[in-house]
């Protein structure tokens, strides 16, 4: 297995992604993000171990399909982008939801 630089790790994960479905999700200690394209299931893991500190248990990945777009006449996709399923270990969810919902 390659090494894994930890300076390039933050650069992995884009945004977490907050839909109806992530929400309902997160009761399940599961959180999805969107990452970069090219993202492993390895480094992923790292990155959110890194950027977090919790432990985490599996990870989930999902290629989203281009959707196209117009406007007016011009015809184009959507960017493609990756969405990762993280799930984390019992017991350590707090430390996350902290992280992105600092005010709740």
């Amino acid at each position: 297995m390659p090494k894994i630089d930890r300076r390039s790790l933050p650069d992995l994960v884009r945004r977490p992604i907050l839909t109806e479905k992530a929400t309902r999700l997160m009761e399940e200690n599961k959180f999805t993000f969107e990452v970069t394209p090219k993202a492993t299931k390895p480094q992923i893991k790292a990155a959110i171990e890194d950027l977090f500190e919790v432990k985490v248990v599996q990870v989930n990945t999902q290629q989203q399909p281009r959707k196209q777009r117009r406007v007016g006449r011009f015809v184009g996709f959507k960017p493609q982008y990756k969405k990762a399923i993280v799930t984390v270990a019992t017991g350590e969810e707090d430390k996350i939801r902290k992280v992105l919902f600092p005010d709740v």
